[in-house]
């Protein structure tokens, strides 16, 4: 028989995935703002907020996606054979 999935873990399965999704982006991006803003642009701020908002901007979107798809239930392919006329 097939285990029934109930929705309340489908969401979390979906809020787990978008935190760390978040946490990784965001630190990416600060990570790499810092990079940039030591190497190119003489110790500025603007790099690190930059990065780090790209990185929470791409996060927010994908999160976005994720919540507005919706559940898509996977069958088995069934070939259509013609019986002739």
């Amino acid at each position: 028989m097939a285990e029934k999935v109930r929705s309340e873990d489908i969401l979390g399965q979906k809020w787990d995935r978008c935190l760390s999704d978040t946490a990784i982006k965001s630190v990416s991006g600060l990570g790499l703002g810092i990079v940039f803003s030591v190497i190119f642009f003489k110790r500025r701020i603007w790099p690190v907020a930059f990065g780090t908002g790209i990185g929470f901007g791409m996060a927010y979107a994908n999160c976005q996606h994720d919540f507005q798809s919706p559940f898509f239930i996977h069958g088995k392919n069934v070939p259509v054979t013609d019986k002739g006329s």
